[in-house]
């Protein structure tokens, strides 16, 4: 397997014990599918990963974009992964949503 370009990491408030907790897996559930369907409709080399609690609650849902090591906050709508998805695309950050 080839390394991916981008590793997108969804925060889905898992925490050691394996409970959900948080505000990412209850406002963001359901859009990992349709973050994977948009990278590959895009042709975009995207690697799709849920994982434990990010340690941000007040701003999730949280999707990260690595390498470049981007996090976004509140990440709770199709429309707004749309957007992400085009900035990245452009190569670009997409400031409204950037966590500092």
């Amino acid at each position: 397997m080839d390394k991916p370009t981008y590793h997108i990491l969804v925060c889905n408030s898992f925490r050691a014990s394996g409970d959900p907790q948080g505000v990412c897996h209850k406002k963001g559930s359901g859009l990992m599918q349709y973050i994977e369907e948009e990278c590959i409709d895009r042709g975009l080399d995207a690697m799709i990963t849920s994982t434990g609690c990010l340690k941000v609650c007040d701003r999730g849902p949280v999707m990260v974009i690595y390498p470049h090591n981007i996090w976004y906050a509140k990440v709770e709508t199709e429309e707004m992964i749309d957007e992400i998805l085009d900035a990245l695309e452009d190569g670009e950050e997409l400031e409204k949503y950037l966590i500092d």
